[in-house]
Formats: C-alpha cells, sequence, structure tokens
C-alpha cells in the first residue's frame, strides 16, 4: 500500500515539474515574441526615417546636426547585439527624432510639405505602435520574471536555468527634455 503511495506522490511531483517547466518555456517564449513585435515596428520606424531625412533636408540644408543625430542613432540601433543595447539605441533615436520635428516649427514651408505631414504622420503612428508593443513587453516580462522568482517554480526555474529578462524603461535622455537650439 505505501508503494502506491509513494508512486502517486513520485507522479505528482514529476507531473508538476512537467507543468511548471512547459509554463516558463510558454512566458520565455511570449517575452521573445513580444521583444520581436517591437523590433517589427522599430524595423518600420527605420524604412520611414531615410524618406523624411530627404524631405527635410531640402528645406533644412544648415540643419546638418540634428539630422546626422538621426543618422547616428538610426546607425546604433542596427548594430546592437544585446536588448538591452537596443533600448538605449532606441531611445537615442526617439529623442533625435524628437529634434527633428520641433525643426519642422521653424520652417513653414516645411510644415506645410503634403510628404513630409504624411512621413510624419506615419512615424507619429509608428511610435504609438512601439509604445503600446513596450507595455505588453513589459507586461509579459513581469509575468515571466515573477514565476522565475515566486515559490514554488523558482525552484523548477533554478533548476533549469532560467534567467530574468529586462524591462523595457525609459533611459535618461528619455526623460530629458527635448531642447532644439536655434
Amino acid at each position: 500500500m505505501w508503494w502506491i503511495i509513494l508512486i502517486v506522490i513520485v507522479v505528482l511531483i514529476i507531473l508538476w515539474i512537467v507543468a511548471t517547466y512547459n509554463g516558463l518555456v510558454s512566458l520565455r517564449n511570449r517575452v521573445k515574441d513580444q521583444w520581436a513585435q517591437i523590433d517589427v515596428q522599430l524595423k518600420r520606424r527605420f524604412d520611414l526615417i531615410p524618406n523624411l531625412l530627404e524631405t527635410v533636408k531640402g528645406y533644412t540644408k544648415h540643419e546638418k546636426e540634428t539630422l546626422e543625430a538621426v543618422v547616428n542613432a538610426r546607425n546604433s540601433y542596427t548594430t546592437a547585439v544585446t536588448p538591452e543595447d537596443a533600448m538605449k539605441a532606441d531611445g537615442e533615436l526617439t529623442k533625435a527624432i524628437s529634434k527633428l520635428f520641433a525643426l519642422s516649427e521653424s520652417y513653414p514651408d516645411l510644415k506645410a510639405n503634403t510628404n513630409f505631414q504624411q512621413l510624419q504622420s506615419e512615424l507619429t503612428e509608428t511610435e504609438s505602435k512601439i509604445a503600446s508593443a513596450r507595455q505588453f513587453y513589459n507586461d509579459v516580462v513581469m509575468q515571466y520574471n515573477n514565476k522565475i522568482e515566486m515559490v514554488p517554480s523558482n525552484i523548477v526555474a533554478s533548476l533549469f536555468k532560467f534567467t530574468k529578462e529586462a524591462f523595457f524603461e525609459a533611459n535618461d535622455t528619455e526623460r530629458e527634455n527635448v531642447k532644439v537650439k536655434f
């Protein structure tokens, strides 16, 4: 009789470990999926930037620093290796694009240009999608990190070497107000 009880207990423990492991794998894959969603929106943003820059160049030939900042920030994202590097580069690009949009206020002809208006509208829509994707990413990261840290699933997580994921946070430059000098 006690053998049957022991076998049932062992089977229940094994089933719990399998279920917990599968739950952790599922959450880890959701984190990766959400990061990919951010990446898709950032790619869309990067595809829009060259067109926007070409439109702006025609009107703002002497605003070279702002245009170069956008290009450099875009390039730093494409060379980012880790999600943390990508998050930092994204913050720099967001700040540079804000300065670029602020430039349009000083150039009425640029502000009235329909091509610029369309690109600005598409980029604004993309920025909104990026913000939503970041929020979903952080929600999934929170669920995943909680599962890794909470008892009893933390036992399985440490056994199978599940590691915490980083949240997508605003860096110091993103928290600053955009300053544009003319």
